[in-house]
């Protein structure tokens, strides 16, 4: 007789909490303690690490892309970027933690390169705003691509609470950058769509014969 065997690895996906919390909730902290690390050594020394931020279309500016999501413009922009990077960081590894680093390597890069390409010119983009909607858009669109009903309502509840960030995608905004923003979002619509892909292929080799 031919049985079917659930498949691990889409069952994680369709996930709406981490099936470790714990573990999630010190990599989310973790991970915003060295955004407020980073920022109070930008304040000590007497250079401007700020710099160090996306130059736009300027190939000495490229490797802001690695450092532009770990740099905020003073204070406030780190405390605006906290919340939300403190709570869809979290949700965002309810598929493990091994899954979330994949996402926000893709957002990480994606939003970034595309700051680069269509940034401001003769200006630095900085701000991890960037990875926030990306994991917000992530999270919106997993449960659709997962077909997962639990997704889907947590999706609800996320864009009734942050529906003020979308304003965000949109351009003339003074010191905003929205090219960080739209191109965030649409990397974590890319990375929903790559790794629910990933999780199906898991399907057929999660099928096996029980002699019965």
């Amino acid at each position: 007789m031919s049985t079917p065997i659930p498949a691990p690895e889409t069952d994680a996906a369709k996930r709406v909490l981490p099936p470790k919390p714990k573990a999630a909730a010190l990599v989310a902290l973790s991970f915003t303690l060295l955004l407020y690390l980073v920022e109070l050594v930008d304040v000590i020394l007497p250079g401007d690490l700020d710099q160090g931020g996306i130059h736009s279309r300027a190939l000495s500016g490229l490797d802001g892309v690695l450092f532009a999501p770990l740099l905020h413009a003073g204070w406030s922009h780190l405390f605006a970027n906290t919340v939300p990077v403190l709570v869809l960081s979290f949700l965002a590894m309810a598929a493990g933690i091994g899954r979330f680093a994949l996402v926000t390597a893709i957002i990480w890069v994606v939003s970034g390169l595309g700051v680069w390409l269509i940034g401001p010119a003769n200006g630095v983009t900085v701000g991890a705003s960037g990875l926030a909607f990306g994991w917000l858009a992530y999270l919106l669109v997993r449960g659709i691509f997962n077909r997962a009903a639990g997704q889907i309502l947590v999706a609800l509840v996320l864009l009734g609470v942050w529906s003020g960030m979308l304003a965000g995608l949109l351009p003339g905004q003074p010191g905003v950058s929205w090219q960080g923003h739209v191109f965030g979002a649409l990397a974590g619509v890319l990375a929903a769509w790559l790794t629910t892909r990933r999780s199906r292929k898991a399907v057929p080799a999660a099928t096996g014969n029980l002699e019965g």
